[in-house]
């Protein structure tokens, strides 16, 4: 069974075993038309509460901290080729990376 929480502007999905972040269709529209995004690297741990990602778009350029702790598991590669596809109606489809090694306990805090 999947569960979703947001903060910050950014959607935290979980489902059985992985743990899937994106933006939220309220930051989209904040942001306006993504233009580029610096991912960390897969394999890379990221902290919760630290910068981890950085998105530049028409309206402005903003720096996320992680949600979570826990090790990047996988980037969205399609984003990372052509950052307009995280310009969706569903804000699921606009998924930037997964972790994995994440406490379940804290991102139930969320």
């Amino acid at each position: 069974m999947a569960h979703l929480k947001k903060k910050d502007g950014l959607w935290v999905l979980h489902n059985d075993k992985d743990f899937c972040t994106g933006l939220t269709k309220e930051m989209q529209e904040e942001l306006g038309e993504v233009s580029f995004v610096s991912f960390p690297k897969v394999g890379q741990t990221v902290k919760a509460g630290e910068p981890f990602l950085e998105v530049e778009a028409e309206k402005a350029v903003s720096e996320f901290k992680s949600p979570v702790t826990g090790v990047v598991a996988s980037i969205n590669e399609k984003a990372e080729k052509d950052p307009a596809v995280l310009n969706t109606d569903d804000e699921l489809d606009a998924w930037l990376l997964s972790f994995r090694q994440v406490e379940v306990e804290e991102f139930e805090t969320l």
